[in-house]
């Protein structure tokens, strides 16, 4: 059997949800409904689509901001077509929105035909998902019981946390608070076990340590956490 195409809507109107939804109604079709960029982006972690259909005023963050997301970290996007809702568009923005891949643009209130036609050619090309690799699938099987899906709910929440523990960590590196990198080191350490990174994991172990011993004034431990820490945020930076 071919597989489904899988189609992403952010849209917070629930009647222009029910029509879209009415609209794609087709059992070559799976659609999935969201109403912001955040849970959009949750979405797209845990799963891939081959389209996905965005309005612009979202409540809290701008539809703007889901695609430079998607620009930015391309396995997010993976090859989904994206396409816009918009109330007109004058030429800079639509100029802006083609850049970040836009390829199809619906006007408000959309016609049946404009919505079947984002579909066009999907069909044909709709195919499984991409077999994660190899170092991701260990930490799977092993942490996550073989669950893909929770994996990868679990790395966009860290992908979440981690921007706030590079901060918490660089603050703490400068201010000489080696009890509280200690405590930070130590939970990074886990995190980045469980998702498969064992060399970055390992650089956060050795960082606890460091920060352990250089709590009680050693100046070689000083030294050791002065050098260690840029490589570890440069690891954690690498996952964002």
């Amino acid at each position: 059997m071919a597989s489904r195409i899988r189609v992403l809507l952010v849209e917070d109107d629930t009647t222009l949800q029910r029509f879209v939804s009415m609209a794609l109604e087709d059992d070559e079709v799976r659609l999935q409904a969201c109403i912001s960029v955040d849970e959009a982006l949750l979405a797209l972690a845990t799963q891939s689509f081959d389209l996905v259909i965005s309005d612009l005023m979202l409540p809290g963050r701008h539809g703007l901001d889901l695609l430079q997301t998607l620009k930015q970290r391309p396995e997010l996007r993976g090859k989904a077509r994206l396409a816009v809702f918009s109330a007109g568009l004058n030429p800079t923005v639509r100029e802006q929105l083609e850049a970040l891949g836009v390829t199809r643009f619906l006007s408000k209130p959309c016609s049946l035909a404009d919505l079947q036609s984002c579909l066009d050619g999907l069909r044909d090309a709709a195919s499984p998902p991409a077999a994660m690799p190899s170092i991701h699938q260990a930490a799977i099987e092993q942490y996550f019981g073989g669950n893909a899906a929770l994996y990868q709910a679990f790395l966009a929440r860290c992908r979440m946390q981690f921007p706030l523990d590079i901060a918490s960590g660089r603050s703490a590196c400068e201010r000489g608070e080696h009890v509280k990198l200690r405590h930070l080191a130590h939970s990074l350490k886990s995190v980045l076990l469980t998702l498969g990174h064992a060399e970055a994991a390992e650089v956060a172990r050795q960082l606890e340590q460091d920060a352990q011993d250089a709590a009680t004034g050693s100046e070689d431990a000083l030294a050791a956490v002065r050098a260690a820490w840029p490589v570890l945020e440069e690891a954690l930076a690498r996952l964002l």
